[in-house]
Order: C-alpha cells, then structure tokens, then sequence
C-alpha cells in the first residue's frame, strides 16, 4: 500500500444500545468516546442503532406481512378494471 494515503486501522468496539451489545473488532472508524475492554484495555467505542444482535432478520423476530390482506385489497381494488 502507498503510505501516508490511508486511514488509521486499529481495533474499535461497536455498541448496539438496542441489544446492549458490544463487538471488538478492527475499523478505520474512530471517536472521541472510549471504553475499558474486558481485557483492560481502552478502546474507541461507536454506538450503533441496530446490529445483527438486534435485527429482525437475524434475531429471528421479523414480522410476518400480511400478503393475503393485500393482495385481496388490491383485486378488490383494481382486479375488475380489465374487465371493463
């Protein structure tokens, strides 16, 4: 790589306030906020509104559409107009 061209990459810990989660892992995101790791040292830490901690689609959670509902709707709807 070129020096002097790219951003600092170190270890930075990712917090999903949602989950009450933390991952430690290597970015070349920083911040002005730190955190004390469970090994004792102090890391950048950036909060993050949702993760795969919390995330429907990987949690498992995800809600359910109701398509059926919709698509009676929709022939309710439209469904006739060809046949004008």
């Amino acid at each position: 790589m070129k020096p002097g061209i790219h951003p600092a990459y170190g270890p930075v810990v990712f917090r999903d306030r949602a989950a009450d989660v933390a991952f430690l892992t290597r970015s070349t995101a920083t911040s002005e906020k730190t955190i004390e790791w469970e090994d004792g040292r102090t890391y950048p830490v950036i909060d993050v509104e949702i993760s795969s901690a919390s995330h429907p689609f990987y949690t498992g959670n995800a809600r359910v559409m109701d398509t059926a509902g919709r698509v009676e709707r929709f022939e309710r709807r439209y469904g006739t107009r060809g046949a004008r």
